[in-house]
């Protein structure tokens, strides 16, 4: 079983993460923002991952630093569950419709961080959840993963739907690039030798 846990403490938040890579899409989330634990079980579901996690940050002045340190913990996880990248796909990708949204995600779990995010939200809040730290998130994901990772709205009207889509079919994308491709289980998938 590809495994991790993470624990990250800054003087903004108190995390502890678990991911399983090969899980059956378990997830138990206290993050104290509904709308990122909401995206988080969505994420865990689509993505077949088991992931728990908790944490207590200073959301009384707002939660970018939860959103972009669980980012952060979760790139984290995948890229210590993944070691050496042996027998990964490495690529994946999806196109998902969410009602009248429809998002792009594409990964590439290259060493390289890198974030094409194209989303164009038209509101600035679901519910008390600040659409830009959607973003934020991602970024932290990226950074700390080593992913290329390329997110697209191609349509859609309502900002929920729209960041939803989004968790969705990252999840989906990484689930393709994080499989073990059984006919070159023993090799790194690039032409370096080394991700």
């Amino acid at each position: 079983m590809r495994v991790a846990e993470i624990k990250r403490k800054t003087a903004e938040t108190d995390i502890s993460l678990t991911l399983c890579l090969d899980g059956k899409g378990h997830a138990s989330t206290n993050t104290g923002c509904g709308f990122l634990d909401h995206m988080l079980t969505l994420f865990a579901r689509h993505g077949r991952f088991d992931l728990d996690v908790v944490c207590k940050g200073d959301i009384e002045v707002d939660a970018h630093h939860t959103v972009e340190d669980i980012g952060i913990c979760l790139g984290t996880a995948f890229a210590n569950a993944l070691g050496d990248k042996k027998g990964i796909c490495r690529y994946g990708s999806m196109i998902l419709p969410m009602d009248e949204s429809l998002i792009l995600a594409a990964i590439d779990l290259s060493g390289r961080a890198y974030l094409g995010y194209e989303m164009q939200i038209p509101a600035e809040k679901v519910g008390d959840f600040d659409t830009e730290l959607a973003e934020e998130f991602w970024w932290g994901f990226c950074r700390s993963c080593g992913a290329t990772l390329h997110i697209r709205k191609l349509a859609g009207t309502n900002a929920h739907h729209i960041i939803e889509g989004a968790f969705k079919a990252c999840a989906r994308a990484l689930r393709e690039a994080v499989s073990i491709d059984e006919a070159h289980a023993d090799e790194i998938p690039s032409t370096k030798g080394v991700l």
